[in-house]
C-alpha cells in the first residue's frame, strides 16, 4: 500500500456486478483506494441484465440497481450499467470490438457513453 501512495495521479474504476456478494467486495475497494489515496473515478455496474440479441429487450436475471446505489451511498459517480450481450461475447472471442460491428446495439451506445462519462469525470480532476 506504501508504495501505491507514490504513484502520481493514479485513479480507479470500480466494477461491481448488481448481486450483494460483489457490491461488498466493492466497498472492500473503496475503503482500499481511500486509505491509499487512489482516487476513484466512478461505479461502473457490469452484467446489469440480459440483453436478447434478437429482440433487445433487457431482463434483469441478477438484481439490478446494485452499482448505482452503492454509487450514492459512497457518494461516487455511477458512469453506468452495462448489460450481458451474447453478441458482444462471441465477437470479444474473435478480437473484434463490438462498438465497431456492431456500433447501434445498445450495448455499443452504453459503451460510448462510459468513455463520455469517463473522459468527463477525468477532465473535472478525479
Amino acid at each position: 500500500m506504501e508504495n501505491l501512495r507514490s504513484v502520481p495521479q493514479c485513479s480507479a474504476i470500480l466494477v461491481t456486478t448488481p448481486q450483494e456478494v460483489s457490491i461488498e467486495d466493492v466497498r472492500k475497494e473503496i475503503t482500499f483506494c481511500n486509505k491509499t489515496g487512489i482516487k476513484i473515478m466512478g461505479i461502473i455496474e457490469n452484467m446489469s441484465g440480459y440483453e436478447c440479441p434478437t429482440c433487445s429487450e433487457c431482463t434483469n436475471i441478477f438484481s439490478s440497481g446494485g452499482g448505482k446505489s452503492l454509487a450514492e451511498i459512497s457518494k461516487l459517480p455511477f458512469l453506468g450499467s452495462i448489460p450481458i450481450d451474447p453478441r458482444v461475447g462471441a465477437l470479444a472471442g474473435k478480437g473484434v470490438a463490438a462498438v465497431k460491428e456492431l456500433p447501434e446495439s445498445s450495448t455499443s451506445r452504453v459503451f460510448n457513453d462510459l468513455v463520455i462519462r469517463i473522459n468527463e469525470t477525468n477532465s473535472n480532476g478525479a
